[in-house]
């Protein structure tokens, strides 16, 4: 019996020591001395569009696209934020009012073109930072040739919110048919003030509305007095081929409309340019 309490004695001394081993391991665990590797971090979604918006080309296929800030010809003088494909995406009652004015103005033998449509908040938060860096003037001699870049949030040019956020404002131009193409521009290449005679600014099958597209200059107001002749009639022929069919101009910029009643009067999306965010409307 002693030899057999002896055996029984050491099986219990050693069953108690791993048991104090395990308590220790997981102790010392849980106190954070060895601590797990944190889980992959999960990558969240782009954000997609209402189903109240659309690509315009699903709409009307007619009208010309030539969406500048998928490229580095606009007045930062690189692609924006959040435009990942040249694509005008708008909520569907601007985009069938401007399929409308399509039509009218085919009959009379032109063209709608759009720079511009929906734009996401990244791209207004990219146009914020770039107003502020003021040693990054790469395309004043273009876009802004005869304002200071310090004045560009005072004079209304930049601003932290833009109503094209909100999906039923677009940027637009008319195009005389036969359509010519408009050549690409060269980074680098010899910028031409936007606000000098068309023979000298960069080139655009638009016709010629007095200035280039995103002028940061007085004589891009709609009913500046300076614009007279081909120029205002050309302007006038947009803005009431628009008005027709709802759309309200921005009277400091001759290519912006907001059409009327938005879907989203207050809402600012942030959905990045690109098909994938419409697939499906």
């Amino acid at each position: 019996m002693t030899a057999l309490a002896t055996v029984l004695r050491a099986l219990a001394v050693t069953a108690a020591a791993g048991l104090l081993a395990v308590t220790e391991t997981v102790t010392g665990a849980v106190a954070g001395a060895v601590p797990a590797p944190p889980p992959a971090a999960s990558t969240a979604p782009e954000p997609k569009a209402p189903r109240e918006f659309v690509a315009l080309s699903s709409v009307d296929r007619t009208i010309l696209q030539e969406i500048r800030y998928t490229t580095p010809h606009n007045f930062t003088g690189v692609p924006v934020d959040g435009y990942r494909q040249p694509l005008c995406i708008l909520t569907r009652p601007a985009a069938e009012a401007l399929h409308r004015a399509q039509v009218r103005l085919l009959a009379r033998g032109y063209t709608l073109k759009v720079y511009d449509c929906y734009r996401p908040q990244r791209a207004v938060d990219h146009f914020v930072r770039w107003a502020k860096d003021l040693s990054d003037e790469r395309m004043k001699k273009e876009f802004y040739p005869l304002v200071d870049k310090s004045r560009l949030f005072a004079d209304g040019y930049i601003a932290e919110k833009s109503g094209h956020s909100r999906g039923s404002t677009v940027d637009v131009t008319i195009v005389r048919l036969p359509a010519l193409p408009t050549r690409a521009y060269v980074p680098g290449e010899p910028l031409t003030e936007c606000s000098a005679p068309r023979a000298k600014r960069f080139p655009d099958n638009s016709v010629d509305m007095g200035t280039g597209y995103d002028c940061f200059d007085t004589l891009s107001h709609t009913a500046d007095p300076r614009i007279r002749g081909a120029q205002r009639a050309h302007r006038q022929l947009l803005g009431n081929a628009l008005a027709e069919q709802g759309f309200v101009n921005l009277p400091e910029e001759w290519w912006h409309f907001t059409f009327k009643p938005e879907p989203f009067p207050s809402t600012f999306f942030d959905f990045p340019v690109a098909r994938r965010s419409v697939a499906g409307h």
